[in-house]
């Protein structure tokens, strides 16, 4: 090879030296674009519950409204005394409510689907139900109550041993008599599950059931509009308590939902909540 051969890739051999670092040069100054991509992903991903409400401008809750005086129709409106928990948190938010009516057994699906941001129905804490959401704070002590006709020898919780009773789907009404976990101290012969309490009521009446076991202020409320049908045993079947549910892990909208608890109790709101919507239902 001559001089100028070898000058020649020489010059070659540079130029594609400088071409490659060039390359390179790119490539990493590209790195960093891509790692900001990923970095603002990221942080859009961690936008917390509350702050996605805020930006949607409402909160949803839902609601089963058979259940007065917690949630019920009143004309076109759902009203009850958690409807107005429900628009204490939207207020403290800053925002809209918006309520799902919808059946009692699929609130909790919906929730963990994430259409609803979190329920207020009356619903009871229990372990199973603490699998699938968290739980606030309870707000109110309830029990449940056994509805029979009247004239019935039925006149205590054991009597219901061996009988056909009757519960709304997805309660603890309907837990404790389906009595799966064999954890009941009554063992009764067979349960008949209803969407609406109405329903078993009207059943009840009918002779087709022979007890009811449904939460104690719509059984006050049934054997009041029905008082030479049914009556309702001095004794309640369970003790329990209401909380507000919230998405497995959503920490933010918790503490929202346990402060606006905390206000109400604190101020005496909560209870004059409760009072009015008994006084206005005659429970």
């Amino acid at each position: 090879m001559n001089k100028l051969s070898k000058l020649t890739a020489f010059l070659l051999t540079a130029a594609m030296a400088v071409s490659m670092s060039a390359c390179t040069a790119n490539s990493t100054a590209a790195s960093p674009s891509a790692g900001n991509s990923g970095s603002s992903s990221s942080s859009a991903a961690a936008q917390t519950s509350v702050e996605k409400i805020k930006a949607a401008g409402k909160v949803i809750m839902s609601t089963n409204a058979e259940f007065e005086p917690f949630e019920y129709k009143d004309g076109d409106q759902i009203v009850g005394i958690d409807v107005d928990i429900a628009q204490k948190i939207a207020d403290k938010l800053g925002v809209k409510l918006e309520i799902k009516d919808m059946a009692f057994d699929s609130l909790v699906t919906d929730l963990k689907s994430g259409k609803s941001n979190f329920i207020a129905a009356g619903m009871t804490v229990t372990d199973d139900r603490k699998k699938n959401v968290d739980f606030s704070n309870t707000y109110f002590n309830a029990s449940q109550a056994i509805l029979v006709q009247k004239g019935s020898a039925l006149k205590a919780p054991s009597d219901l041993n061996g009988k056909k009773v009757g519960v709304q789907q997805g309660t603890t009404g309907d837990t404790y008599c389906t009595n799966e976990d064999g954890k009941s101290d009554v063992k009764v012969g067979s349960v008949s599950r209803y969407n609406k309490g109405v329903d078993a009521v009207t059943d009840l009446i009918n002779g087709k059931i022979d007890a009811v076991v449904i939460n104690n202020f719509p059984a006050t409320k049934f054997e009041q509009k029905n008082p030479d049908k049914i009556v309702k045993l001095d004794k309640a079947l369970t003790s329990e308590g209401y909380a507000i549910a919230v998405q497995k892990g959503d920490e933010a909208l918790l503490k929202v939902v346990n402060e606006v608890l905390s206000e109400m109790k604190s101020s005496g709101e909560l209870d004059k909540t409760i009072e009015k919507y008994k006084a206005a239902l005659g429970a």
